[in-house]
């Protein structure tokens, strides 16, 4: 097991990758903490869960709403949970978002930690203190700055899922490469074929390097005024054909990298091969470089992205593989470079 912490406002965040659900117990502030979990992990993990009061949500971006805030809100309630109580989530991002969104205001916020059970929730979604909820269609756009207690990446558990999910993780470990590890990124290369078939060492490694990343970003930059941007590559234009298309979270981030990179090497910043080098990365991976869209919907997608002000938008560049940037990128811009490499 391998530890690491991110100090927040409001405390210290403690992650630790390869520790197994079952030790969940060892970590909890209260006994009978309050669950959240999903229908499928739920189904699954149920048995290794400790005592407590479980409650249940959907699948899909889809139930990651306020709606569903407001049905947790209310069981919370029937059972009288004070502000001595612990939430939990145990699942993969949206169960994380919606255990972080629902503890962080409950009562003025209550303690929480999460149970990571899926690759993006490991690297990214549940580390951080990043707790939103979609609204209007649009991705995460209410939502707080709290970090949870604890994190458990029990890696055991990542044998369970479908090669869809992974790939959700494996573009985030991607991002991470790409804006701050040359060296990672040159590893990853050499190990894509483990990676996709989970070697054991080698994602740990992935896992524990991508939250050093993290980590470290967090530590300097918690609520996203300035370094803390650069996770957001491949976001941008990512989120806008999430939203359009539907396809899964990883699918969406891995083109808007390519489109990302495509950008980076128009300013300048990046060479050809650098870029190809990206997309070469992705394919072993069994990510998509490129896909079909309607472009006028994605165009306006853009502009509802809350990263924007005004008529710019804080915009992730690579500026040479392991290395990143933020800049200011008029709208106007960022539609001409999407139809001229759109389908």
């Amino acid at each position: 097991m391998k530890k690491l912490q991110i100090q927040g406002v409001g405390g210290l965040s403690t992650i630790l990758v390869g520790e197994p659900l079952k030790n969940l117990p060892y970590y909890l502030p209260v006994p009978n903490p309050v669950i959240i979990t999903d229908e499928n992990v739920g189904r699954r993990y149920a048995d290794q869960f400790p005592p407590g009061h479980v409650m249940t949500i959907g699948t899909g971006e889809g139930i990651k709403t306020l709606e569903t805030i407001s049905r947790v809100y209310s069981e919370l309630v029937a059972i009288e949970a004070d502000r001595s109580c612990s939430i939990v989530g145990i699942g993969g991002g949206i169960v994380c978002d919606v255990a972080g969104f629902v503890a962080s205001t409950y009562l003025r916020g209550v303690r929480f930690g999460f149970v990571a059970t899926t690759l993006l929730a490991q690297v990214d979604a549940s580390v951080g203190g990043k707790n939103g909820v979609n609204f209007g269609g649009y991705k995460n756009m209410v939502g707080t700055f709290n970090q949870p207690e604890f994190v458990l990446c029990d890696l055991d558990l990542l044998h369970s899922l479908p090669e869809e999910q992974l790939q959700c993780g494996f573009a985030e470990i991607v991002k991470h490469a790409a804006i701050a590890d040359a060296g990672m990124f040159e590893a990853l290369e050499k190990d894509a074929a483990k990676a996709s078939a989970l070697d054991p060492q080698v994602i740990e490694r992935l896992v524990y390097d991508s939250l050093i990343i993290k980590s470290t970003i967090v530590n300097r930059d918690e609520k996203e005024t300035g370094e803390r941007r650069k996770l957001n590559f491949g976001h941008t234009f990512g989120h806008a054909i999430e939203k359009v298309t539907g396809v899964p979270h990883g699918q969406a981030v891995s083109a808007g990298m390519v489109l990302a990179a495509g950008l980076s090497h128009q300013r300048g910043l990046i060479t050809a091969s650098e870029k190809d080098r990206l997309c070469a990365l992705l394919e072993q991976l069994n990510l998509p470089t490129g896909m079909t869209f309607d472009r006028d919907a994605v165009l306006e997608a853009l502009g509802k992205d809350k990263k924007r002000e005004g008529d710019g938008v804080h915009f992730v560049l690579l500026d040479g593989l392991g290395r990143s940037v933020v800049q200011d990128i008029p709208l106007a811009e960022l539609r001409d470079h999407l139809s001229q490499a759109s389908p």
